[in-house]
């Protein structure tokens, strides 16, 4: 054979060994519109920048369990943790307005349902919509019906739910109530009494943390002085922030704030929950977030602390909802969307609540693994009547709040309800749907 023969029968067989190899290749998928395969690693995607504002306590280990998950799932990606300590969120968030100033969006954020992200980042067309992946994952099965609606915009979905939280929540020390022979209050007038009697016997009545707390406690008194319908009216316009019953309801924040401690203002949620089951003060308004914070101190439910809702409040579930996003332009768009598919499944959200001291979003959670609580929790949240937050993100958007923030400040420092609500009379006609 010559020694052209040869050369052209060695090209022949490397052409049919290649065709071959190629064959016993499988491709790696790459997503365009749908994502890749939920358990297959993503192609040209070597890692996740997720970006949140859990870094402690039950949170941080809840968020630990979720990423073990997506760790099992997808072995080849790289998660990069960039959670961002304090201020419940306030700190992460501003961390994050500087970054997408900058065009250096993270692959994926968390954010509050509702306003928060509906307000912001929707109305900056900062983030895509999430139709086809909730019809993909079958979540529009799973999903409260309540809550899509307050996750999408002109019928687009924005964003997946992790959890629900409640925000109407007292936390009381029940051995404080005994001594003291205080039943359990389930009025705005009885809390004020019973309250009465602990200041009388030189007890603290009420623990209170740094602002946002002083908000959050705000948003608990309006719903329960003005009712669900006409709490949700102040935030589409249908409830006169001017009216006499508003002023009530500002008047009746003032006298609750009485009883709080003088040295709120230098304490985190943390320190104002720890006074109620160290038996320093008897109650406490805080989300059920509180609940995971006892459990990791060791407490125990139903001994060291009890709940109920915030007094007046009894039937409604005034709820906030952790969510992740996908922005615009993701630098590892395969990879965020398959963060987003442990984040709203079901083995996904049941590592992380339980922990976390939340429920799940989905309906479909393993009951078992949620103690006592949470369990309530899940019942009340199927047959309440549901509202949202304010100091959570639900009910208005940033520049709102932030207003309503403002004179929130001013008012601690001089509290005159006539003066507060003149202030939030201005901020609803600069920032939300009054005229």
């Amino acid at each position: 054979m010559s020694k052209k023969s040869i050369s052209w029968t060695l090209v022949t067989v490397l052409v049919i060994l290649s065709f071959v190899l190629s064959g016993c290749t499988t491709p790696t998928p790459v997503a365009t519109q749908a994502p890749a395969a939920t358990d297959a690693p993503v192609a040209a995607a070597d890692q996740v920048e997720v970006f949140s504002w859990w870094t402690g306590g039950g949170e941080a280990a809840g968020l630990e369990a979720m990423i073990a998950i997506f760790n099992a799932r997808y072995p080849n990606i790289e998660f990069v943790n960039a959670a961002v300590a304090g201020g419940a969120g306030t700190n992460a968030r501003a961390v994050l307005a500087t970054r997408l100033q900058a065009g250096d969006a993270p692959d994926s954020w968390q954010g509050h349902a509702g306003q928060e992200l509906i307000g912001t980042y929707v109305a900056a067309g900062q983030l895509e919509a999430l139709n086809w992946l909730y019809e993909q994952e079958g979540w529009l099965e799973v999903m409260p019906q309540t809550l899509i609606p307050l996750i999408s915009q002109n019928g687009n979905i924005y964003s997946v739910p992790v959890n629900i939280h409640r925000a109407n929540v007292m936390w009381y020390n029940p051995a404080i109530l005994s001594a003291n022979n205080i039943a359990v209050p389930t009025t705005l007038d009885e809390w004020i009494t019973a309250m009465d009697t602990l200041k009388a016997a030189g007890i603290t009545p009420l623990a209170m943390g740094e602002q946002w707390t002083a908000m959050h406690l705000m948003e608990t008194i309006l719903l329960g002085s003005l009712g669900a319908e006409k709490y949700n009216g102040l935030w589409d316009g249908t409830t006169d922030w001017n009216s006499a019953e508003v002023k009530t309801a500002l008047e009746n924040f003032a006298k609750v704030l009485s009883y709080t401690n003088t040295d709120a203002a230098s304490l985190s949620w943390q320190d104002a929950a720890q006074l109620v089951v160290n038996g320093q003060a008897a109650f406490n308004v805080m989300g059920d977030w509180a609940e995971g914070y006892f459990r990791e101190l060791g407490k125990v439910p139903q001994t060291d602390y009890g709940w109920a809702p915030v007094p007046g409040t009894n039937g409604n579930f005034q709820f906030l909802s952790d969510s992740f996003v996908l922005p615009v332009n993701a630098p590892h768009r395969d990879a965020a969307v398959n963060w987003l598919i442990v984040c709203g499944s079901k083995e996904g959200q049941d590592a992380f609540n339980p922990v976390k001291g939340s429920i799940p979003a989905r309906s479909d959670g393993d009951r078992s693994l949620y103690g006592t609580y949470l369990q309530s929790a899940m019942d009340d949240w199927a047959t309440n009547t549901v509202v949202g937050s304010l100091a959570h993100g639900v009910v208005a958007n940033d520049s709102w709040k932030s207003e309503i923030d403002t004179a929130l400040g001013l008012f601690l420092a001089s509290p005159d309800a006539g003066t507060f609500q003149t202030a939030l009379v201005a901020a609803c006609k600069a920032s939300g749907p009054c005229k």
